[in-house]
C-alpha cells in the first residue's frame, strides 16, 4: 500500500462511518465503498522483477494503445504509450537501472489519457534515465481523472531495473520512448503490468 492512500481514503471511512449513527445508511455506505475503493487504488503489489539487465520492463500496469517511431530532442527512436485506467496500478517503477539524470515538470492541460494530445499538452513529469546502453525517457502524464503525476526520484539518484519512482493519482498514461538500438517486444492492445512485462531488450 502507497502512504499516499490514508490521507484520501480516511477521511470518507470516517465520515462514512459516523453516517450510521443517525441511521443514514445510504450516504454512510457511498462513503464507506470509496474510502475502500481509495485503498484499493493506492495498492503497490509485489512484482516479480526480471534480473536480466538487457530487458527494459514496463514502468506501468495497463494497455498499450500506441508502439511507433517518433523524434524526442531531435533523435529519433520509439514511443511506446500505456493507458492505466482508473482500476490498474497506479505506481510506476524504472524501466532499466541507472541514473537519473534530470526529471522535467512540466505543467499543462488535463486531456483525457488515450487521447495523442495528451502526450505533449498534459501536465507531465518527464524523466531521463541513463544508462550504460543508452539513454531512456519516460513521463508520467496526468489524464482527465488524475491531476497530480509525483516523481519520488531526483537528478543524480541512481535507480535499480524495477525500483518504484514515483505515482499518477487517479487515472492516467506513461509514455517511454526508446532509442532505436532496442527491439521492441510489446504489440498495441496487449496489457502490461509495471517491473515485470517485457516492453523490449537492448540489441
Amino acid at each position: 500500500m502507497v502512504k499516499d492512500a490514508y490521507k484520501f481514503a480516511l477521511p470518507p471511512l470516517i465520515v462514512g462511518a459516523l453516517c450510521f449513527l443517525p441511521g443514514w445508511k445510504w450516504p454512510g455506505g457511498i462513503l464507506i465503498f470509496l474510502g475502500l475503493f481509495v485503498f484499493y487504488f493506492f495498492r503497490n503489489p509485489k512484482r516479480n522483477i526480471p534480473t536480466d539487465q538487457q530487458l527494459i520492463v514496463s514502468p506501468a500496469d495497463g494497455h498499450v494503445v500506441e508502439v511507433l517511431e517518433e523524434m524526442f530532442d531531435s533523435v529519433m527512436g520509439r514511443r511506446i504509450t500505456i493507458f492505466l485506467a482508473v482500476w490498474d496500478v497506479h505506481v510506476q517503477r524504472a524501466p532499466a537501472a541507472g541514473r537519473i539524470a534530470d526529471v522535467v515538470y512540466r505543467p499543462g492541460k488535463f486531456y483525457a489519457a488515450f487521447r495523442s494530445a495528451a502526450s505533449l499538452e498534459n501536465e507531465q513529469n518527464i524523466i531521463y534515465l541513463h544508462t550504460t546502453r543508452g539513454t531512456i525517457v519516460f513521463k508520467q502524464i496526468a489524464g482527465a481523472i488524475a491531476r497530480r503525476v509525483i516523481c519520488w526520484k531526483e537528478e543524480g539518484e541512481t535507480v535499480a531495473l524495477g525500483e518504484l519512482v514515483g505515482l499518477i493519482r487517479f487515472g492516467s498514461r506513461v509514455d517511454v520512448w526508446l532509442p532505436l538500438n532496442t527491439e521492441v517486444a510489446v504489440k498495441r492492445g496487449q496489457k502490461v503490468k509495471g517491473g515485470e512485462s517485457v516492453l523490449a531488450k537492448w540489441n
